[in-house]
């Protein structure tokens, strides 16, 4: 079977994620202590025994994400998988940071204070109340892409999210993604509402945080990762840290094409899908996408065990590329 490592994006987060792995596997409670080292706080110490509330703020649940992400695969890893094992992997929107520090193509370190610098920017962007997102269910990405053309009428309303062949999430000012829920509704969704997030993401109105990154992914090493990313904005496997650096950039105002870089992956001959990290959103996004994968979302100790003992060691890695609601 062909692999590929997905990592989630903001949303799945949870008080206490990542809590029983970290008390079993010294592996991975050091990824947290690395995180706490490179922020200059506890941060462990909020997901776990946080509150709910400051746990979702945008520059905590960031790289709280990561760092929950990167736990499972340092177990994994403890317990005999080898990243090599897998053809590709893929993070949703922040869950890129993660799977470039799984490939080793960034430090924990610098994934963690990139992605704090990242949610505070995003949150900053836009004064809170003149931007929104909404989710457009039953219509496909061309049908909502112009829903939101439509319903932009001078102001930003972009197609944000294409999470699955269902399931479009638009993002711009808030009078215009009001606008393309009521016509994604004369339009025949099955749904359309708006979102609880604090702010407009993957959109134009994000360009400020995307100079901000700009500015600090400049100071950061980046390799090239051991296994090929599919990015985001491409929908494709890249490989070169200049490519990748930019695209990191252009993803902060651009869509994320999660339904299409499944479709390239299973295209390419990827047959099994382990999501790694909090939640199992991209689990169902892909069972619809890619019909027939096998998912697999690993979270706990004894997910752990389970896929180490699926995935025998050595085995062929398949071929490579030529190189609920997510919304960041």
């Amino acid at each position: 079977m062909a692999l590929a490592l997905v990592f989630p994006g903001q949303g799945a987060q949870t008080i206490g994620m990542g809590q029983e792995l970290a008390a079993s596997s010294a592996a991975a409670r050091a990824v947290f202590d690395e995180v706490d080292a490179a922020l200059g706080e506890r941060l462990s110490a909020l997901i776990w025994e946080g509150s709910a509330e400051d746990l979702t703020l945008t520059s905590n649940a960031q790289p709280a994400l990561m760092a929950t992400s990167l736990a499972v695969v340092r177990a994994l890893e403890a317990e005999g998988f080898d990243m090599g094992q897998a053809a590709f992997v893929a993070g949703h929107s922040l869950g890129e940071y993660s799977a470039l520090a799984a490939t080793g193509a960034l430090s924990v370190a610098d994934a963690a204070r990139l992605l704090r610098i990242r949610g505070q920017a995003m949150q900053a962007a836009v004064p809170v109340g003149q931007g929104a997102m909404a989710a457009l269910l039953g219509l496909d990405f061309a049908a909502a892409s112009a829903v939101a053309r439509d319903a932009a009428q001078g102001q930003v309303c972009q197609a944000a999210n294409d999470n699955d062949p269902a399931q479009v999430v638009v993002s711009g000012h808030a009078e215009a993604v009001a606008r393309a829920v009521d016509l994604a509704k004369e339009r025949g969704a099955r749904r359309a509402v708006m979102l609880p997030v604090s702010a407009p993401f993957h959109c134009a109105l994000m360009q400020p945080a995307a100079d901000a990154m700009a500015e600090a992914l400049a100071e950061v090493r980046l390799s090239a990762p051991r296994v090929p990313l599919v990015a985001n904005v491409r929908a494709e496997a890249v490989t070169d840290p200049e490519e990748i650096r930019a695209l990191l950039v252009a993803q902060v105002t651009g869509a994320v094409r999660w339904r299409e870089s499944v479709d390239w992956m299973a295209g390419q001959g990827v047959t099994t899908f382990w999501e790694v990290g909090a939640g199992k959103a991209l689990s169902g996004m892909i069972r619809r996408i890619a019909k027939g994968t096998e998912t697999r979302a690993i979270s706990s100790p004894e997910d752990v065990a389970e896929a180490v003992a699926v995935r025998p060691s050595g085995a062929e890695s398949g071929p490579r590329g030529p190189l609920g609601l997510r919304s960041i």
